[in-house]
């Protein structure tokens, strides 16, 4: 086994485990960050999605040992507030079963980070290896605008 400082939602942790582990499994399994969610193991559902120095990655195929930079999982996206991606999701009562959300809320989040102002082609592009089971689609990319909106809106008040 070999040791690795992380850097996770702001907070260092220190694990131990096999070069190629998954990183899902040292966020769900070492550290209880369960918000990241298991779906398919080869990186095509986006369930895992979370943020390494800002960027969405797959934590089901990406190894421990190439974490280069901050992690940021769903459960650090809204701290100490809701993220604007967040607020949108409720506000537009995104989820049914809830299990997606936390990859989608992710890629949207990154997705914004990037794209101020995204057409519906460029959510459809970002958000397509995404998979919703119950077809919250239209909920989604709705939410992704109005978060849009939101995070402008914050920035022509500050």
């Amino acid at each position: 086994m070999t040791s690795y400082a992380l850097e996770i939602n702001s907070q260092k942790y220190n694990v131990e485990a096999e070069p190629d582990t998954p990183l899902l499994w040292i966020l769900r399994d070492q550290l209880g960050l369960t918000g990241t969610k298991y779906g398919c193991g080869i990186a095509q559902c986006g369930a895992c999605t979370v943020h390494i120095s800002g960027q969405a990655v797959r934590a089901c195929s990406f190894p421990v040992s190439g974490v280069q930079g901050p992690v940021t999982t769903v459960e650090g996206l809204g701290t100490p507030q809701l993220h604007p991606v967040q607020e949108a999701w409720v506000a537009n009562d995104v989820p049914q079963c809830g299990y997606c959300q936390a990859g989608q809320i992710m890629s949207a989040a990154a997705l914004l980070a990037t794209n101020a102002q995204p057409s519906d082609a460029d959510i459809d592009s970002a958000m397509a290896g995404n998979y919703c089971r119950c077809g919250t689609y239209p909920r989604i990319r709705k939410a992704i605008h109005d978060a849009a909106h939101i995070l402008a809106t914050s920035k022509a008040n500050s």
